[in-house]
């Protein structure tokens, strides 16, 4: 009996200890469950009864300066995907609904699912209606998938300023990691004003929770609805830009390649600007047009190449009234100063002069272009171990230094010193045969069109340094705007009565030197300098630089063309008709209008007098 007893307590004991043991285990799952594993598998139970999406903002708007519109939004339509509740064996018939290749559609669950297995991500954008609705329809079969109503953006006016607006790409897995408000298949600005001011123009994100059923099909609106957040439209943007100004400056420059830069000598604010060739945004908007992206790339012409800041030529004549000033800073010469052009300048050998032979003034020298008299003031700045000195006061115009646009990669340039000369050549191994070229804008000198343009407009406005830019005001949500103010400072060594020596010798430029032909406008007092700028690769580049009216300038323009020979009737007659245009709200001379359109380059002439430039 005892031992019965004893077996029965054995029995009993080990019956409690088992019953002990399973309450542990599974005292010990719930534990791992609900408190080490919480975040995995709480939101598993929340997606399979709430679905978190994501509500995309509206995108900001761009304006001209004018208040039209020139950049909006158009719908198009997205899929997503939760890569934890998708069954990857519906993948053909995802493909198939998608029209597109298996294996595309297999990269992209892949891809969503090393971005997140439970966060909702894009699969696909821009997919047309037919095909979102269809996809839609047979949502039911495929658990995991859901979709999203985004927009693209849309141009709706004429002007392209592809350059200066910019487009959008997806974000890449590095930018996305480096943020907290990009999600995988985020479009973000990839260049112009829109890279620029993406953190403006995005807005910000917004929530919904949606309940679903096991099949991943919507019920309705989620109860607790404050668990979501509404977006936040991105600002807008007012820029400086005229669209008229600009329409015009791009045909005027259709079929040839270089820039042009139209800006308020005052506050430094870009009316225009064109780069050309350039390329088409609305096939660079929504899904990427791919073979007209490997186009662009491969062109040999460079159409994503922004020449209107980024480009590094000689500036030729241009350079020459910039001369002038710092020649008569440096006490080298006075507006009185002459020097007598034989036709070459001596030095070691002979520089060519293809100004009249005769004596030539600082303003006579501007006027008639003569390389003699910037020869020899050059000479003198590098015999007098000035090169520093000169390098410093040509940087104050804003030649040689950032230009601090709000455009990405503007290049500085090259305005030569001497350990710019040390570094190039090596110490004690260059002299003055290697300056004497840089006083008429050549040798080692870099500019781009944008930095002559801030040149031009520091003779035009007095003697101040202003700062380009394209953005006027932000303009909030809620209507708010919040004006730019421009900024510009004194270049302190540059005097008025040194500045109208430089002025009437480029508006004598217009009147009767190289710009005659088709700068000079009846009823424009325009003034300007042409400049013919050496190419050892083929044709010369044509450069003209200008502001109007004399007196009471508005308006800067520089228009760079590559490879069209003379300034004089390459580069000139558009400056001059985008004045004419912005002064008069008309284009008179409609014999200029036509030869700009079907300009040709001519061949060079030695004994054409439109060399002297």
């Amino acid at each position: 009996m005892p031992f019965n007893q004893n077996r029965v307590r054995t029995s009993i004991l080990a019956l409690q200890a088992i019953v002990v043991a399973l309450c542990l285990i599974v005292l010990g799952r719930v534990f791992y469950l609900q408190i080490v594993e919480y975040d995995v598998y709480a939101a598993l139970g929340q997606e399979n009864s709430v679905r978190q999406e994501y509500i995309d903002p509206a995108r900001g708007l761009i304006y001209d300066r004018n208040g039209t519109l020139i950049v909006d939004n158009e719908p198009i339509y997205s899929i997503t995907i939760t890569p934890s509740l998708f069954d990857t064996t519906n993948i053909p018939l995802l493909a198939s609904l998608l029209d597109v290749e298996e294996q595309m559609v297999r990269a992209r669950v892949e891809q969503a699912q090393n971005y997140s297995w439970y966060r909702s991500s894009k699969l696909f954008t821009e997919i047309d209606f037919p095909t979102f609705s269809s996809v839609q329809e047979n949502i039911w079969q495929m658990p995991g998938i859901g979709h999203q109503i985004e927009s693209k953006r849309h141009y709706p006016t004429d002007m392209q300023a592809s350059h200066v607006l910019g487009y959008l790409r997806e974000a890449n897995q590095q930018e996305y990691e480096r943020s907290q408000d990009l999600r995988l298949g985020d479009k973000i600005g990839k260049s112009g004003l829109e890279m620029i001011y993406e953190d403006s123009l995005r807005g910000e994100l917004g929530l919904s929770y949606m309940r679903v059923n096991a099949l991943g099909q919507a019920l309705g609106q989620f109860e607790q609805r404050e668990a979501g957040r509404q977006p936040v439209q991105g600002h807008d943007l007012i820029s400086t830009l005229d669209v008229e100004l600009q329409v015009l400056a791009e045909k005027l420059m259709d079929g040839k390649r270089g820039a042009v830069v139209a800006m308020n000598p005052h506050t430094g604010a870009i009316l225009a600007m064109v780069s050309s060739p350039e390329f088409d945004l609305s096939k660079l908007a929504g899904r990427l047009d791919q073979d007209y992206w490997y186009d662009i790339n491969t062109d040999s012409t460079t159409p994503l190449y922004n020449r209107a800041i980024s480009a590094r030529q000689p500036p030729g004549s241009t350079f020459k009234p910039l001369m002038g000033l710092v020649g008569m800073e440096l006490g080298i010469i006075t507006p009185e100063t002459t020097i007598f052009n034989s036709g070459a300048y001596v030095r070691g050998r002979a520089y060519k002069d293809l100004a009249p032979v005769g004596e030539y003034n600082l303003e006579k020298a501007i006027a008639y272009s003569s390389n003699t008299y910037f020869f020899s003031l050059m000479d003198k700045i590098g015999s007098r171990s000035l090169l520093n000195e000169w390098s410093a006061l040509v940087k104050d115009f804003g030649l040689g230094t950032a230009s601090s646009i709000d455009l990405p990669n503007a290049s500085t340039g090259i305005i030569p010193d001497s350990a710019y000369m040390n570094n190039r050549w090596g110490v004690r191994k260059w002299g003055l045969g290697d300056v004497i070229n840089f006083g008429v804008g050549q040798g080692m000198i870099s500019v781009s069109p944008i930095q002559i343009a801030q040149m031009t407009s520091a003779f035009a406005n007095g003697g101040y340094r202003v700062r380009p830019h394209l953005l006027r005001a932000f303009r909030s949500p809620d209507g708010k705007l919040t004006t730019i103010d421009p900024r510009r400072e004194k270049i302190e060594w540059v005097t008025n009565e040194n500045l109208e020596v430089i002025k009437k010798g480029m508006r004598r430029v217009v009147q009767e030197g190289s710009g005659r032909y088709y700068a000079n406008h009846p009823d424009i007092e325009i003034a300007g300098k042409t400049g013919t700028a050496q190419n050892p690769h083929g044709r010369d580049h044509g450069w003209f630089t200008a502001f109007a009216p004399l007196d009471q300038p508005q308006i800067v323009v520089t228009a760079f063309v590559e490879n069209a020979g003379f300034a004089s009737i390459s580069a000139a007659p558009i400056a001059a008709l985008v004045i004419e245009k912005y002064l008069t709200g008309e284009i008179s001379r409609q014999r200029v209008y036509d030869y700009v359109l079907n300009f040709e380059p001519r061949p060079e002439s030695n004994d054409d007098d439109e060399e002297t430039e």
